[in-house]
């Protein structure tokens, strides 16, 4: 029987569960890296077909997951990510399009040169293998996961949340049926069929031989977890700490309106703006406006002595709210005397995900984009934008924060390596 579809294992085998998962992996691996690009294609828009028509059911396990969760006293933050609607899972369905659509990664030739000895050499884009994903609450990251793990060719294992396991099996299950309509092996796309935390340990110390690469998408103790006990590499981030700064030459209006959706367009997703940091030049022409609709959408404000001797309103903030990634209607606020002082803000609490700089002013943008190193820096523009659907990916399985592989959205080209192929006519090296 396909682990695809395996039961739960509970307090069984967890060993012998995972062994076969990566088993099966690493067979699908090989037959899925020599896909064409038609046949993966062909496999996301049976996924999106069969999304589509199982919302019912998909919601019926969604609302399960809810009920659930509510018992269990998850925040508010989680409640939102783990929940889906009928324009959620259309977003599901729109995004595995959009995958399709994308040229196809595997193949494309990175760079090619001749050396003096007439050998030819060319840099090809190949997939990574088998990858491993953990992830919490969100059931949409499993369609996303499943599919750019698919048009980019690698087998994936997933692990989801135990708060969303209903859900993603919905969801999982319309993957499988993709895969199959196509031709293509089922055990492709695969998920944990435990909610055994004991499955993610395994999957993280024992399946090197199977698992190349481990995603993580998660919370701060997850992402910690992932990085100390993987025997793999991973891709990943520890929090989406992301901050704006209002320089004083910024359009207030603009200024009020980008913060508010920076910080409350989605509070509980790693894009969302958790500090503003502000010129103290701009307070008087500033602050009201971008205080009043903040106040105005229920955001609570912390701010630092200077902040509080302008506007007693704001509640006084600790050591701690400048590292804090709140995933709520909480902002902490700080009065800053420039941009070097912003930036040194922000390289000292910030956790390398993404900056936002409001500004008419050309060398504050240039100072801001150059001695930054975050992973996004953005000018005059939400936070919420770091988004692989935004960036043109279709979607993406996280934001990477490090510095080796990739960074930034991680979307199908970043879930690729390379190999080097070398055309000769018959030279020997002296």
């Amino acid at each position: 029987m396909s682990t695809a579809n395996a039961p739960a294992a509970g307090g069984e085998d967890i060993a012998g569960t995972m062994q076969a998962l990566g088993r099966e992996a690493r067979a699908a691996a090989h037959a899925l890296a020599l896909a064409s690009p038609e046949r993966k294609n062909s496999a996301l828009a049976a996924a999106a077909e069969a999304i589509e028509a199982a919302m019912p059911a998909i919601l019926e396990a969604n609302r399960r997951d809810l009920a659930a969760a509510g018992n269990r006293g998850l925040s508010a933050a989680l409640l939102d990510r783990l929940r889906l609607d009928e324009q959620r899972v259309a977003a599901i369905v729109r995004g595995i399009g959009e995958i399709a659509a994308l040229d196809d990664p595997v193949g494309s030739v990175l760079a090619e040169w001749t050396r003096p000895n007439g050998l030819r050499i060319q840099r090809v884009r190949v997939p990574l293998g088998v990858i491993g994903i953990i992830y919490e609450s969100r059931p949409n990251v499993t369609a996303d996961a499943g599919a750019l793990c698919l048009k980019s060719g690698n087998a994936v294992i997933l692990r989801g949340g135990s708060e969303s396991f209903h859900s993603s099996r919905a969801i999982h299950a319309c993957l499988v049926e993709g895969l199959a309509r196509a031709g293509l092996p089922g055990t492709a796309i695969q998920m944990v069929p435990t909610t055994d935390r004991e499955a993610v340990g395994y999957l993280l110390r024992e399946m090197s031989q199977y698992v190349d690469v481990i995603v993580p998408r998660g919370g701060k103790s997850l992402i910690a977890r992932v990085q100390a006990d993987a025997r793999v590499p991973v891709i990943g981030h520890l929090e989406g700490l992301c901050h704006v700064y209002v320089h004083a030459s910024s359009d207030v209006s603009m200024a009020r309106d980008v913060v508010l959706n920076a910080k409350m367009r989605r509070t509980g997703i790693c894009g969302a703006a958790e500090t503003l940091l502000i010129d103290r030049a701009a307070l008087a022409t500033h602050w009201p406006a971008i205080a009043d609709a903040l106040r105005g959408a229920g955001c609570e404000l912390r701010g630092d002595a200077a902040m509080r001797d302008f506007d007693p309103h704001v509640l006084a903030a600790s050591e701690a709210d400048w590292s804090t990634e709140y995933l709520e209607a909480i902002l902490s606020v700080r009065v800053v005397e420039g941009v070097d002082e912003a930036i040194a803000h922000i390289n000292r609490y910030g956790s390398g995900h993404t900056e936002s700089i409001l500004a008419e002013d050309p060398a504050a943008v240039q100072r801001f984009f150059h001695d930054l190193d975050s992973a996004i820096l953005l000018h005059n523009a939400s936070t919420q934008f770091a988004d692989g659907g935004e960036f043109g990916m279709g979607a993406e399985i996280g934001i990477a924060t490090g510095r080796i592989h990739a960074r930034g959205p991680v979307g199908a080209e970043q879930l690729t390596s390379y190999k080097y192929l070398v055309h000769g006519a018959g030279q020997t090296r002296p």
